[in-house]
């Protein structure tokens, strides 16, 4: 493309400290160096975890930084030695790298990724350990790896998913974070089984998410526990099959499953980030093989406990990362899937605004009736 080799400026919603609105600005976007990848992103959409970075609770959090982490778009140029990835294809960043060659990548027994790790966790990039965007000189942290909330961002090329040019850019966005996450978590972690009982604690797009590779698993009972019931309806389309809400019980929550189930249920899923209701997630499993999984990230510093007799009994305790999934090697088979109407993703998104817009696509994340807003980043 003419722009190879040259910077770009280009319009990027920053977030200059925390808590206080982001800000369209001009910004400076360098080539890619060795190893890296420019990309010109053409859709993104919100997830809690660019709130909770932008609320500076993140003890990683950064600024001034351009957040964003689910996002689709079209390569740009390349640095030396990239070789996956040419000007043209139709990508996916990927916060969750994967290299192939570090011990994690060769362990077989995790999708975790050490390579970039230690550059993307200070906002830089790992050739030179600085960034790639600047405003008027003055250097911008990365975010994740990703920063997609700017029309054009530079990613490590072990960060980066080819996925098929005929998928719609503005859906399969969303499977750069949580609908892979809440998928995942089912089939990689739990490993879901036919006829299990699950229940699925918070029911935003992760936990619908679970509930939709529970029903594919062949979930038998599929029990969505929010404190908001208008949450419920849309939740059926999703494979949920009963819910609770626990404020309409004195009792906890774990002991009213567990009521509901004849001792427990066999899988359980935390997608909120609440170190209580992850307790209750694991207390409410069936004594002798009920396994909990912590989809949710809670806040710095925070810690979870129950009594040592509830993993003794043979409950078991785990947690998961974008579901296991191998972003290079499988967001490409989740677009296919896609593609075939295998999974869902356009049910996912109840907004579309543009990047100008970028605030009032966050006030409608957390007012509860919206799942996914995607923003139009050059509309």
């Amino acid at each position: 493309m003419a722009t190879e080799g040259q910077v770009i400026t280009c319009k990027a919603a920053v977030a200059w400290e925390a808590n206080k609105p982001l800000v369209i600005e001009d910004v400076q976007v360098a080539p890619p160096q060795a190893g890296e990848v420019r990309v010109k992103i053409l859709f993104t959409a919100l997830c809690h975890t660019d709130a909770y970075t932008w609320s500076g609770k993140d003890p990683e959090g950064l600024f001034p930084c351009i957040l964003g982490h689910e996002a689709a778009g079209i390569v740009e140029s390349v640095g030396e030695g990239v070789t996956e990835v040419q000007p043209g294809d139709h990508v996916i960043p990927c916060y969750q790298a994967e290299c192939r060659e570090c011990k994690f990548c060769k362990s077989g027994k995790t999708n975790l990724c050490g390579k970039v790790r230690a550059a993307t966790g200070v906002g830089v990039m790992m050739s030179d350990r600085k960034s790639r965007f600047s405003i008027n000189g003055k250097p911008i942290y990365h975010f994740m790896g990703t920063s997609t909330f700017s029309q054009y961002t530079v990613v490590h090329d072990v960060s980066v998913a080819k996925i098929s040019p005929q998928a719609p850019l503005d859906k399969v966005c969303l499977l750069g974070c949580g609908v892979p996450t809440g998928l995942g978590a089912v089939w990689n972690t739990a490993k879901v089984e036919a006829g299990s009982i699950v229940a699925v604690f918070g029911l935003g797009t992760v936990g619908l998410a679970v509930a939709e590779g529970a029903k594919a698993a062949g979930a038998s009972r599929i029990i969505g526990i929010d404190i908001d019931s208008k949450k419920f309806d849309v939740a059926k389309n999703f494979g949920v099959t009963e819910f609770v809400n626990p404020k309409e019980y004195d009792k906890p929550i774990q002991q009213v499953i567990v009521d509901l189930t004849d001792g427990g249920v066999d899988y359980s899923f935390e997608c909120i980030g609440n170190v209580s209701v992850m307790r209750a997630a694991l207390e409410c499993c069936h004594k002798g093989w009920g396994t909990s999984v912590i989809v949710g990230v809670a806040a710095s510093g925070q810690e979870i406990s129950t009594r040592p007799f509830q993993l003794v009994t043979g409950r078991v305790w785990k947690g998961t990362a974008f579901g296991g999934f191998k972003s290079r090697s499988q967001v490409p088979w989740l677009v296919d899937k896609y593609m075939n109407k295998e999974i869902k993703v356009d049910e996912y998104i109840t907004h579309s605004l543009t990047l100008a817009e970028i605030n009032e696509a966050f006030d409608l994340m957390h007012e509860g009736g919206c799942l996914r807003c995607v923003l139009s980043m050059h509309a």
